[in-house]
């Protein structure tokens, strides 16, 4: 299983983004990555700082990391491309009805944080079959 370190995870974004404004050859994975990019402009300028690599987000400052943002994207497309966990496409179809592919996975993300934060809080395996009940909560709210 690859597990990156934050730098490399950073680094990773940072230069996709920089191939992608120079026009630059990319791999499909960048290509993913820079599709999400293109639909967050505003982690752009994070993206091209010099203390990208480096910089802190935290609660107290307000922002969202795009790293872990932009990564949490990058997950939920691999876990639709392999309908992982075994549900999560159709869920993602249902969310589809009534949300465009960016906000359906924001949704998703949504769901995934939580179930993410509550296996950590309470030291217990990820739950598959909660996660995907909350999307499909999240795609009958219309």
């Amino acid at each position: 299983m690859f597990n990156p370190s934050r730098e490399q995870v950073r680094q990773f974004f940072t230069e996709a983004w920089r191939k992608h404004r120079n026009a630059e050859l990319i791999s499909p994975l960048e290509a993913m990555a820079i599709d999400v990019i293109v639909q967050h402009p505003e982690y752009h300028g994070d993206l091209e700082s010099e203390n990208a690599v480096g910089a802190d987000y935290t609660v107290e400052q307000g922002k969202t990391n795009p790293f872990l943002h932009l990564s949490m994207h990058l997950a939920i497309a691999e876990q639709l491309s392999i309908d992982q966990p075994p549900g999560i496409k159709a869920a993602w179809e249902q969310l589809q009805a009534v949300r465009d592919a960016h906000e359906a996975a924001h949704e998703i993300m949504e769901s995934l944080g939580q179930v993410v934060w509550e296996a950590q809080r309470l030291g217990t395996p990820f739950d598959s079959d909660t996660y995907l009940e909350l999307i499909r909560q999240r795609a009958t709210r219309g």
